[in-house]
């Protein structure tokens, strides 16, 4: 037998004569040690079970809470922008397209004169948009990745918040009713510029109705999911907490410095309002407690104005 022998570690040699077994004596009749199995270089589970376990490493990094633990990165939030752009360009022109057919307009004020008086122009698209902004979400963070939606965007019962926070959800309502006359107390004093856009919506009653049902019914529930439920915990798990509440505050009263013609004493109350919603969303953990604490804010909002226009019919003087 040779090495070259392509059977000979599977073929036992031919076993010997009588006579040669006579020959070989006792010595022959002893037991040889049977061959040790070959083990193959990588067996990965021969391997394992003669490798010491081996224990698990400990990060330092403390683990992230679980509101914090979000599946969409920085590069989601960019196609978000520009969806978010794009849609809006693409609806308003989709209503001045079908309102505007015939209308010739001289200056940019008489096309804003002639959308606050269409209801459903000004209104309308607004939550046109806003259902389109939820879809986006909806499909690229729940269809597409089998997540629940409302719970991946942190929205949770108020069982499961912070220690030494209530658990009612009647106190955030509560709260926001009373951050509302704080705002009003703050502001009494402040006047913004002539026709700025919100005063300018409140002379078109049916509008200015309409308006102040999507503040109170749509708004809170649109702004606390992008703001709280999806900006903040991406600013939070990238650049920690304190800094994300601070800039999702800021960029929430910026959002709505427009509306209030860049009245910076009127941005500056709205940003202290949009750090204190995003401060209460971090300390429950929970979108549904910013949530009442906005709704009960605009809802206080809405009544004194409704009250203090007589349904919009006399409009209060700017001096």
């Amino acid at each position: 037998m040779t090495l070259f022998d392509d059977n000979s570690l599977l073929q036992p040699d031919p076993e010997p004569t009588s006579q040669s077994a006579e020959a070989s004596g006792p010595r022959a009749l002893a037991p040889s040690p049977a061959p040790s199995e070959p083990q193959l270089l990588g067996d990965p589970i021969s391997f394992a079970a003669a490798a010491p376990p081996v224990a698990p490493s400990h990060s330092s990094k403390p683990s992230l809470p679980e509101d914090l633990r979000i599946t969409w990165s920085w590069l989601h939030f960019i196609f978000f922008l520009f969806f978010g752009a794009a849609s809006l360009i693409v609806v308003q022109a989709g209503f001045a397209i079908y309102y505007t057919p015939l209308h010739r307009f001289s200056n940019e004020q008489d096309f804003e004169r002639f959308v606050l008086s269409k209801p459903a122009f000004a209104v309308g698209s607004m939550v046109v948009w806003y259902a389109l902004i939820f879809l986006f979400l909806y499909v690229t963070l729940s269809v597409l990745r089998g997540s629940p939606f409302w719970q991946t965007l942190g929205w949770r019962n108020l069982t499961h918040r912070t220690p030494g926070w209530p658990g009612n959800p009647l106190i955030y309502l509560l709260a926001g009713l009373t951050l509302s006359v704080a705002v009003f107390l703050a502001t009494a004093k402040m006047q913004p510029p002539q026709n700025v856009p919100i005063e300018e919506l409140f002379r078109y009653k049916n509008t200015a109705l309409l308006f102040m049902g999507m503040a109170v019914f749509v708004a809170p529930l649109v702004e606390e999911t992008v703001f709280r439920g999806y900006l903040y915990p991406l600013l939070a798990k990238s650049f920690g907490v304190a800094t994300g509440v601070i800039v999702t505050g800021v960029l929430f009263g910026l959002m709505h410095g427009a509306q209030l013609g860049w009245t910076w004493g009127l941005v500056s109350v709205l940003i202290v309002v949009g750090i204190i919603f995003t401060f209460v969303r971090a300390r429950t953990g929970s979108v549904f407690a910013s949530f009442l604490l906005h709704l009960g804010y605009n809802s206080m909002i809405a009544v004194v104005t409704i009250l203090g226009t007589k349904g919009f019919t006399k409009m209060p003087s700017a001096n």
